[in-house]
């Protein structure tokens, strides 16, 4: 699709005509149908705007002219994998897993390598080439290349570390200690949990990252422990395969 063909949709999809659109945007309502009619693109912080309203890339905005990639783990991205800075706006060079809320989750590439790699193996690599892969890989990305420059402060270990030695104070009977927390994005972790009065609850946005990690309960080989966290507060639960039956065992504000 074109520029003008994907602002129209977006306008109408969200229900603005063009005159709200322009207001929203502090442009004319004859800026809006000169995109729409193909006359003329958004300029650069009219497309800021533009992204921040509709939560689409600039990309996307733009006809999709390039294939997003992270530039830190080497995934493909979509609009709903793009991973946000401070302000909430999308930062296009990286993906959710790897970079939330304005910080990076990952200083050791070693540690990315381990989680990507059962993803990969699932796909069809073994392991052995999934490894091999990626460390060929990774050394080219921008991040990796300026990691010094951009993720190399420490600021985000420290607080994973603190954090870390937070949950394990808690002492969860039955929960062995944690070694490592990943970027972890809602939607796949968000799960329902069921009250006494038999209702239904979810704590999570499904559109932020968050910290986390799965553990092997002490006491049943057939339930988990499934341990989320961020600046506000810590989360564990236990859930049978798949995340079935989760029930919650600890929610604790920071």
């Amino acid at each position: 699709m074109e520029s003008k063909d994907i602002i129209f949709e977006l306008r109408t999809k969200h229900g603005l005509s063009q005159d709200e659109l322009a207001e929203k945007v502090f442009v004319t309502r004859q800026a809006v149908s000169r995109w729409e009619n193909g006359e003329t693109v958004p300029n650069t912080e009219t497309l800021k705007l533009l992204s921040e309203l509709f939560g689409v890339s600039i990309n996307t905005l733009l006809g999709a002219p390039r294939q997003l990639i992270c530039q830190c783990c080497g995934m493909p991205l979509e609009d709903a994998l793009i991973g946000r800075n401070r302000d909430g706006s999308l930062n296009e060079d990286y993906c959710k897993w790897c970079y939330a809320d304005g910080s990076f989750t990952y200083s050791d590439m070693d540690d990315l390598i381990d989680v990507c790699i059962p993803h990969m193996v699932t796909e069809g690599f073994s392991e052995e080439q999934a490894r091999a892969y990626m460390k060929e890989m990774l050394p080219k990305l921008d991040y990796w290349k300026r990691y010094k420059e951009l993720g190399g402060d420490g600021q985000f270990d420290a607080f994973k570390k603190k954090l870390i030695e937070e949950i394990n104070a808690l002492s969860v009977e039955g929960m062995p200690k944690v070694e490592k927390l990943n970027a972890l994005v809602g939607k796949f972790v968000n799960l329902a949990y069921r009250l006494p009065n038999g209702s239904l609850v979810k704590f999570l946005d499904d559109r932020a990252t968050y910290l986390g990690t799965q553990l092997a309960s002490e006491f049943d080989g057939d339930r988990c422990f499934g341990v989320l966290a961020n600046m506000d507060f810590i989360l564990i639960c236990t859930y049978g395969a798949d995340g079935a039956d989760p029930e919650l065992v600890l929610y604790k504000k920071r």
